[in-house]
């Protein structure tokens, strides 16, 4: 069942005993910031946040902000309404399977028939609660007595020191593509300038980066809408590995088992999910220059420094009556960001085995920042199947902004990365066992020499074969005998139940 809410799922968080409430009056101007990463930091993910009484230069926001709510394993299930994100993707693979597809390309096409079928795609609403209050900054706000929304008053965070500024950081961002009109939802992080315009931050190899050229070739202004709140799972598809083209209101409407809600924005022609806690409207000019934006504490634990990027102007904001303020802060992790992370790899896994089946595990280390670094386990058949491996993830969507790949054996739990670093000085030659190439780096990895252009590293920590220049006997792991576990393990349960 759907959460018809972001307060819904808050108040199921309290009840589940998920959730801190802090009645103390907190700044948005990092005390959130310093109260939250003690919390993701605790074993687990620690708790999600409600701060009853965020303040914006001492002055108390009308709305409460919660924070870290997606931040475990629980919580991201919970989002979901399942028991695990495993049984979720379990059941995304079944569906999958109804019909086998002979590549990469047709397994792509089926996931989008699949979610489309599974009461997925959306559907279009005349109101809903997100516009409850409605500010329009070129005409009358509705109600009239209610005091106007601006990008000022709401208790947007500034996360570290020397941020440039405040930043929305979980904002779902919709643009569509002007030539066939398929709509994006992602997620980029949002400098406030002043009440009525923000930087854009929408990287170079994004969907709506992506848009935003043709909109610049054409020269005509873009419509953009940013909503935050309403069913958590919305957040969650934001950030999804979806391809270009594919809806990410069609996954979400498949992982809630309910069609999404679609109202049209005041100020332009955009839906937004009609349940969502805010929606702040606008367009980007492209006859506009670009603006400076950063720096940002971001996810790599680094600043990342002032770049240009463009303006959005605001005309609307529309929000609930009880609207809460959803926010997140990356960081030196672990993070939030790496239990939805997390959960993205656990969910789409089903898919990059039907192209290749040998994988068994996928697995990113909060150490890697996201997307830095990939822990990969296969069912090894062949010589140099890992770095077939390598190089087919590395060509498949936001893999290939991963840094280094390591490959290792199906007996190793790539989420334990104690033993994948024991296969990695145990199982390899240095020379003989990586590979270099180059690609397309994040524009966030302020280690490339050049923005968005680095090099990659592969690390086959398999068993070696003789076809992969090893002539020597490779020899078997160390392991204890079944038997003797077993026997050893009744003999101290005998002695304890003594």
């Amino acid at each position: 069942m759907a959460f018809e809410s972001f307060g819904e799922f808050v108040k199921e968080l309290d009840a589940a005993g998920e959730l801190v409430r802090i009645s103390k009056p907190l700044a948005t101007e990092l005390e959130i910031t310093e109260l939250a990463d003690r919390e993701m930091k605790k074993p687990g993910g620690g708790k999600a946040l409600l701060i009853e009484q965020p303040t914006i230069a001492g002055e108390r926001s009308p709305f409460p902000v919660a924070i870290n709510t997606l931040g475990s394993e629980r919580r991201m299930a919970m989002s979901l309404r399942a028991e695990s994100v495993d049984a979720v993707a379990a059941e995304l693979g079944s569906l999958m399977k109804a019909k086998p597809p002979t590549g990469f390309k047709e397994a792509l096409k089926l996931l989008g028939t699949a979610l489309d079928l599974r009461h997925a795609k959306p559907k279009a609403v005349k109101f809903g609660p997100c516009k409850e209050v409605i500010h329009r900054f070129d005409g009358p706000s509705m109600p009239a007595a209610e005091k106007d929304p601006t990008l000022l008053n709401l208790p947007i965070l500034k996360s570290w020191p020397l941020d440039g500024g405040r930043f929305i950081t979980l904002p779902c961002v919709v643009t569509k593509d002007p030539d066939t009109g398929e709509r994006n939802v992602g997620m980029y992080r949002i400098q406030i300038y002043d009440k009525q315009s923000t930087g854009m931050h929408w990287q170079l190899q994004k969907v709506a980066a992506r848009h935003g050229r043709r909109y610049y070739e054409t020269g005509t202004r873009m419509p953009v809408a940013v909503f935050l709140g309403g069913d958590p799972v919305f957040t969650f598809c934001a950030t999804a590995p979806l391809p270009d083209g594919l809806d990410e209101m069609l996954l979400a409407g498949y992982l809630r088992k309910k069609s999404v809600e679609l109202v049209k924005c005041e100020t332009n022609d955009l839906e937004v999910p009609a349940d969502s806690d805010f929606v702040i409207e606008g367009y980007v000019d492209p006859k506009e220059p670009l603006r400076p934006e950063g720096p940002f504490g971001d996810h790599t634990g680094y600043y990342t420094l002032e770049e240009p990027y463009p303006v959005f102007h605001i005309t609307a904001i529309t929000h609930r009556k009880e609207a809460i303020y959803p926010a997140t802060i990356v960081g030196r992790p672990p993070m939030e960001d790496f239990y939805i992370g997390s959960a993205s790899v656990r969910l789409f896994l089903p898919i990059f085995r039907m192209n290749f089946p040998e994988i068994v595990d996928l697995a990113l280390p909060a150490e890697g920042v996201f997307h830095n670094l990939l822990f990969v386990s296969i069912k090894k058949s062949y010589p140099m199947q890992a770095y077939k491996i390598m190089h087919g993830l590395w060509g498949m969507g936001q893999m290939m902004f991963t840094k280094y790949i390591v490959v290792v054996d199906q007996d190793v739990n790539v989420h334990d990365t104690s033993e994948v670093l024991f296969r990695v000085c145990a199982n390899t030659d240095p020379q003989r066992d990586s590979i270099f190439t180059k690609g397309t780096a994040d524009v966030l990895d302020h280690a490339t020499s050049e923005m968005a252009v680095g090099s990659k590293m592969g690390i086959d920590a398999t068993h070696k074969l003789p076809g992969e220049g090893f002539k020597r006997r490779w020899p078997p792991l160390i392991r204890m005998d079944e038997s003797v576990k077993q026997r050893i393990d009744r003999l101290f349960q005998q002695e304890k139940r003594a």
